[in-house]
Parts: C-alpha cells; structure tokens; sequence
C-alpha cells in the first residue's frame, strides 16, 4: 500500500508535513508486519485502499506533538458510521489495539500509537451534516476543523464558542476527546458545555446515541458528558450535535501591563470578584514576555513590564462599553504600569497573535517542551506562579507560564534538550513537584489538554482509589477486551 492519505471522496493526496518534537523514544521494537488474516479482515472491512501498511504511513502516524514516537502496524481510514463500525467488530475479533487520531496536534500523548496498534485517522469523516439557525445547533462529523464549524456558524449571526488555540487546524474529534477550551472558556465553557448529543461505536461494536437536540434533558444517564474528554477509551465518536450561540456583536479588549507576576495576579483575583464577567482573561508570566519580544511582537510594551494581562469583554456595544469601565476599576491596582484598550480590529488582531504565538515562540528556548496545563482556584494563582519560579530556581531549568488565569488554568511549560540526561531528570523532578502542588492548592492536573500517555503517572495524586477502580470498570463495561487507546489516562494497574 501506498503511503498518501485519503480524502473524504476516496481520492489519494500526499501526505502532509507534520512538526514532530525531537524527544525520546518508548522502548519498543519495530512493529511487525501485519498479518494476513487481519490485513484482509481491514480490507474487507474498510476497502482496500483505506488500509495502510507501508513503512512511509506508519512513521507519519507514529506520534502526536508529544515527545514520543511508536510506529503503529497500519493506518485506517474509515468516512462513515458504518465503517467505523466494521472496524471495530473486527479489531474486537482479533483484540486488535485501535488508537483514534484527528489532526495529531495533541501534546501530551493522547494519539500516540501503542505497540502493535491501528491508528484510526478521521481526516476523511469531515462533513457538516447540519448547521441548523433556528434550532441554533451544528451536526458535524469528527474530522471537522474547529475553526470551520464556528465559521459556518457566523455565516447565520451564529458562533461556536469553544476557542482552543489549536482551532484553526486541530479536529472537532480532538477537541470532544479530550474536553478542549480555550480563552473563551472563561464566560463561555469548554467543548463539553457545548455538546448536546453523541453517536459513538463503543470498544465491542455497539452503537451509542446520546443526548438530544434541546439545551434541556434529563433522560437517562448522561453519557454525552462521560464521553467528551474520555480519550478515545470508551468509544469512537463518528458524530456530534453541538450546541451554537448567537454571535456577539461588540468585542472589546484591554492590555494592562504590570511591574510583576504578583500584581497581575492580584488583577486577576480582583477581576473575577466583580459583576462584569470578562469573556478571556490571559496572563503572560516574563518568560513569556520576553519570548514573544524575541519573536517580533509585543515591541510597545513599557520597560519594566513582568506580567501582562488580555482582558476580553463581549456583548451589546452598550454593555461592552460598560464591561470595559468595571474591567478597567479592577485592573487599576498596584504594580500597573499602562492600561490600553485595543484602538481598532488590527490592535486586537496583533494582540491576540502576539498570545496565540507563544507555543512556538518558547521553542526557540530549548527543543522540548513539556507542556502541562494545570489549574489551581483563581485565588491560589499568585501562589502557584510562586512556586514555579521557585522551581525554575531550585532545578535550575527554565519555565515559562501562560495561559487563562480567569479559569485560575496555567500553561506551564518546562524547557528541556533531551539530550541531556542531567536536565531530563531535573525536569521530571520540577513536573512532579509542580503535580503535587497542584493537587495540594486544590486544582486539578489538566483544564483542557487531557491525560493521555504523559500525565497517567501522576492521576492517583488526584483521584482516590475507590474512584479509580470505579472508572476501571467503566472502562470495562464499554471496551470489554481493551482495545480502544490501551495505556492512556491511567497508571498500568499493579
């Protein structure tokens, strides 16, 4: 079989270029080639040219943008229910691994392939079925781009509010896998707030319906909720009915510059106090500052700037107008340096790219990011940029934060070469010490990113073990013999 990948027509086109992160490898042999009889079941399951083998596929698919790398035994590529649910009957039959897989662009291992695995790519089940203006809801299938179902939505005076950076190319399958959110999680929720009903093909072969197509229903168990964020492990999501908002027609949004993380933080704490709910509210710890200034953005920023905050208010003209005096009283504060309000859409333009740039900017620290997205109670925020200064310190290991303080939700990313042993292990010192405060200030370990293959080790820190074996055996009763992402979200059981 060739290496290229099928469009939803069933036309072959080459593969597209992926960034891999440089990182170590699992410790894992080549995989072998797939055997005959499984190979023909696939075949016959999908057709033949939706089955690849070839060495040039496997590799493609052989990682996430997390640090690892494990080459699976083929590359799938169903476009209908129906497909996905051959595929599964079939895997079950052979207790074949299936890893499902949107546009890869998960950090944290969530698509990596396990050994002697299927990689089930949902580039080719991209249609919007449904952009319904009166009901206000979108039905879509899993390898649609976030960014487009939220396009087509302002088409109707509509909008998709779900915002994760990674919008522009990452799946709505992604997105509904691990609980994704973003800026406009703050006023708005995250993806999980946003799905009113599933249809899935659970780890036997079973077709799931969840929810319904009103905003209010009670019937039943509410699976659609258990599903979103699960990882795959549960069961294949080949539909989503989601829930679509009226666009707001007026945005407004501040920069306030402060002499130190701590006053940013006392801003945030003071923001979240007050009636005016903003709909974003980023920080930008000074690591982050200076990265993008290297990178040619935020060049106006007032000398003595440590921290800054991007404040969004959105709504009725009036009523931003509005919002945007109470943000202003709340920002004002010590260590405030300048408060600006975006003049005009190429400020806010600017603004915005200057804080979605930073993913890639901090890359120019080191090659390796390891990228966790903690959350702590918007009160304890000032205490845990605090600790991880003092962790930068004590590990002698640079660390830069950022992210959407009004959820209390930091990215932190420690920077590493792993090439180096010595700052791998201080690394990993730094991360789980960072894990334990977390889980100790009362937060959790992942806003939006999820577990996957990175995070599992640290889980028991925040889930008791009656819990824990309590979503076990959920896991269980949904994919009785294993086979749906084997050896994410959860620590290998003793």
């Amino acid at each position: 079989m060739g290496g290229n990948r099928v469009t939803s027509s069933g036309n072959l086109r080459p593969p597209m270029a992926r960034a891999i992160i440089p990182g170590s490898t699992m410790p894992i042999s080549p995989p072998p080639d797939l055997s005959a009889p499984v190979y023909r079941a696939l075949a016959e399951a999908l057709g033949d040219a939706r089955v690849h083998t070839d060495a040039a596929a496997r590799d493609l698919y052989a990682a996430d943008e997390g640090p690892r790398r494990c080459p699976p035994l083929a590359v799938v590529f169903p476009e209908t229910h129906e497909h996905v649910v051959h595929l599964v009957r079939t895997a079950n039959a052979f207790r074949l691994p299936l890893v499902a897989r949107g546009a890869g662009s998960g950090n944290v291992g969530g698509a990596l392939p396990s050994a002697g695995s299927v990689v089930v790519s949902f580039e080719c089940m991209r249609r919007v079925i449904e952009i319904n203006p009166r009901e206000r809801l979108a039905v879509v299938e899993p390898g649609v781009p976030t960014a487009e179902i939220d396009a087509r939505a302002r088409d109707h005076g509509l909008f998709y509010a779900p915002d994760p950076g990674s919008a522009p190319y990452s799946h709505i399958g992604g997105n509904l896998a691990t609980g994704a959110a973003g800026p406009r999680a703050l006023k708005y929720g995250g993806t999980r707030d946003h799905v009113l009903g599933l249809r899935a093909v659970t780890g036997d072969g079973r077709t799931l319906v969840t929810g319904c197509r009103t905003t209010k229903g009670v019937v039943g168990y509410d699976l659609t909720r258990l599903l979103v964020g699960s990882e795959g492990t549960l069961a294949l999501i080949t539909e989503a009915t989601l829930k679509l908002l009226p666009a707001p027609p007026a945005v407004g949004t501040l920069r306030a510059c402060y002499a130190s993380a701590g006053d940013a933080c006392a801003a945030v704490a003071r923001v979240m106090s007050q009636p005016a709910i903003p709909s974003a509210l980023e920080f930008l710890d000074p690591a982050s500052i200076a990265a993008i200034q290297q990178a040619g953005a935020a060049q106006t920023l007032p000398a003595a700037t440590r921290a800054l905050l991007v404040v969004e208010a959105d709504g009725n003209a009036e009523d931003v107008a509005r919002d945007l005096v109470r943000l202003g009283v709340a920002l004002d504060g010590a260590g405030l340096l300048e408060l600006r309000e975006a003049a005009d859409p190429d400020d806010v333009k600017a603004l915005w790219a200057a804080r979605r740039s930073l993913s890639r900017a901090v890359k120019k620290i080191a090659p390796l990011k390891i990228n966790e997205d903690v959350v702590v109670p918007v009160p304890r925020l000032a205490e845990l940029v605090g600790a991880i200064d003092a962790l930068a310190h004590r590990h002698r290991i640079p660390i830069v934060s950022f992210g959407h303080a009004g959820n209390g939700n930091l990215h932190v990313n420690i920077m590493v070469h792993p090439d180096d042993a010595d700052e791998m292990a201080r690394a990993h010192a730094a991360l789980e010490s960072l894990m334990r405060t977390v889980v100790a200030f009362g937060g959790t370990l992942s806003g939006e990113h999820g577990i996957g293959y990175e995070k599992r080790e640290f889980v028991p820190l925040e889930i008791s073990p009656d819990t824990l074996a309590t979503m076990r055996a959920l896991k269980r009763v949904f994919d009785p013999n294993g086979i749906l992402n084997p050896g994410k979200i959860f620590p290998d059981e003793a």
